[in-house]
């Protein structure tokens, strides 16, 4: 599987999501521009020891993620979408692709995957909830659906 992150901005969550694609086996795309350096101490620290375990990629805008990855099927997480993540079919390989803490993915982007949009359900009382624990949640219902090859 591929996690996505566009235009991350709090390295506690980004480093969050590493440790869970270390342990998941899967992508980490992260697209520019990023909130903080990949030098940052709480990147490192929220992701532990598992940085050298999780394959990293950086993109410098989503176009060029985009146009590298032109077969494979993009899941795009906003609160916006009218389908559960529960009621996706997802194959192994897919993306599945969040938006920054504080504004969600970008308008061009999401107008661009209107038909795979999932929502997590909550209730309407706030924002969202923590990025970190989105990523972990659709990844898991992803890998679940799969009968999670290769983990124990």
């Amino acid at each position: 599987m591929h996690i996505v992150l566009v235009n991350p901005e709090i390295p506690q969550n980004t480093g969050n999501i590493a440790r869970t694609c270390a342990l998941t086996r899967s992508t980490l795309h992260l697209v520019k521009p990023l909130g903080f350096s990949v030098e940052d101490r709480y990147l490192k620290r929220a992701g532990l020891d598992y940085w050298d375990r999780v394959e990293v990629k950086l993109w410098d805008n989503f176009r060029e993620l985009e146009e590298h990855y032109r077969n494979i099927r993009m899941y795009l997480a906003t609160t916006k979408a009218s389908r559960t993540c529960y009621e996706a079919e997802y194959s192994l390989g897919d993306m599945l692709v969040f938006g920054c803490e504080t504004r969600g993915l970008p308008e061009e982007i999401l107008k661009r995957y209107s038909e795979h949009q999932v929502r997590i359900p909550m209730l309407d009382i706030g924002r969202s909830l923590n990025l970190s624990n989105s990523a972990a949640i659709i990844l898991y219902e992803a890998l679940r659906q799969n009968k999670f090859p290769g983990l124990k």
